[in-house]
């Protein structure tokens, strides 16, 4: 239930489709002579829009989030190696039958790079087709092509591909690895999911090194307009705004300890 709650809430207040509805609920006001109404709407949807694509809201919404896991200094020995999902063009992929990589497939790269430096390493890629409404290939399914092609051996892999959000990532592959006390493992994600990653590893059992990659930011920036295009801030206000959303949401739950986990936490 949890799952598709959340999915049905952030389409409706993801800042692109909240503009939208609050654009229509507006015509519809007009409509209806609620010119009050309308003008509200109207002004809102703008301002939502102007400030996720126009300013550096996006950014200085990630910046922290971003930080709060530095990258460390790498162990001398690595048993295995967590990425999550969330790299690949899942539908493409599925049409095409190879293995196309979106804005986040650092994760991927990165992975790969880990797995020729560790070759004892198992290497766990931990995705499924996570889209409520999209028809996609998982990440789990796609990777074995990527990291075959990059060197990783078959028999390194262990694929988790049930999983449709940070959570099942989390529980599930600690159901599949059972890692023991002792044992060295890496957690990569994106530099912005890694508080609500790490968050949720700690807690399902699962002790992990955190990995980030996939930054956005500099970690420089500062208020202003049109420090980037349109379509880049208008994404990162959007990544920001989940992953806030989700570590409350994930917090109030009780899937996480804390509102916003830290080193050591």
């Amino acid at each position: 239930m949890f799952y598709y709650l959340s999915k049905i809430f952030w389409f409706f207040v993801q800042p692109l489709n909240l503009t939208i509805f609050l654009l229509l609920a507006g015509l519809i006001a007009g409509i209806i002579g609620r010119r009050r109404l309308a003008v509200t709407g109207s002004v809102l949807a703008f301002a939502i829009l102007a400030l996720s694509a126009w300013t550096s809201l996006g950014a200085m919404m990630l910046i922290p989030l971003e930080e709060r896991f530095p990258k460390p200094p790498l162990p001398e020995k690595v048993d295995g190696i967590v990425v999550l999902g969330g790299g690949f063009e899942g539908a493409i992929n599925l049409a095409r039958r190879g293995y196309e990589l979106n804005s986040s497939g650092d994760r991927m790269v990165e992975t790969a790079i880990l797995a020729r430096r560790f070759p004892r390493a198992k290497v766990v890629v931990s995705g499924g087709n996570g889209s409520l409404f999209l028809d996609g290939e998982g990440d789990a399914d796609t990777a074995p092509r990527l990291l075959g092609s990059l060197g990783v051996s078959a028999d390194r892999l262990v694929l988790e591909d049930k999983s449709r959000n940070t959570y099942e990532n989390a529980v599930f592959s600690r159901e599949l690895v059972k890692p023991k006390p002792g044992e060295t493992w890496l957690l990569v994600t994106s530099a912005f999911h890694m508080p609500r990653a790490k968050g949720l590893f700690d807690k399902a059992g699962f002790p992990t090194i955190p990995w980030p990659v996939d930054y956005r930011t500099t970690g420089k920036e500062g208020v202003g307009f049109f420090r980037d295009n349109a379509a880049d801030s208008l994404e990162n206000t959007t990544i920001a705004v989940r992953e806030w959303i989700g570590l409350f949401a994930y917090w109030l739950s009780g899937r996480i300890d804390e509102p916003f986990p830290a080193p050591g936490g």
